[in-house]
């Protein structure tokens, strides 16, 4: 009777064991948050998260400390147009990588609680598909390039921009 006890309580731990591991297995990589002007209530975090394990990993939601609302994003090229849009996950290939940069994949900070300024530190916790969670630290810079960097490496027509130099 133990045995088949102790049995049953070791293929019920099972599921538990496997909930730590997509967490475990993405490292985030050159994190930062855009720093924005006092005006600013949106801004944007940028990474690269790169799996180590041998299955693909789903990254379902963000949450942060220093906005209301906290969003997986992308930009689409809509009728040539560059478009921002919420996705439900950002998938990360077996032993690959996705790379969280202005003009792709992103994760939006809506309704900032203050502007963030150059070094002001961002808690950002990421959510995978099997219910686990990884903190990353960021830490607020100023970039000057944006989306009209992006847009000029991907061959895009580039927008004029009065504040871009």
């Amino acid at each position: 009777m133990k045995i088949r006890m102790l049995a049953l309580a070791a293929i019920l731990c099972v599921p538990a064991l496997t909930l730590a591991a997509d967490n475990d297995a993405v490292r985030a990589e050159s994190p930062y948050a855009r720093a924005v002007p006092p005006t600013a209530r949106n801004s944007g975090a940028f990474m690269v998260l790169r799996n180590t394990s041998d299955h693909p990993v789903r990254v379902v939601d963000a949450r942060s400390d220093v906005s209301r609302v906290t969003e997986l994003h992308t930009h689409i090229h809509d009728k040539g147009v560059m478009r921002m849009r919420r996705v439900d996950f950002i998938g990360i290939p077996a032993h690959g990588k996705v790379q969280f940069q202005p003009g792709g994949y992103h994760v939006m900070l809506i309704e900032l609680d203050h502007p963030l300024k150059p070094g002001d530190p961002v808690h950002l916790e990421l959510t995978f598909g099997d219910g686990s969670r990884k903190v990353v630290e960021l830490e607020a810079r100023r970039t000057g390039m944006g989306m009209m960097h992006s847009m000029k490496q991907h061959g895009k027509p580039q927008p004029t921009h009065p504040m871009q130099h």
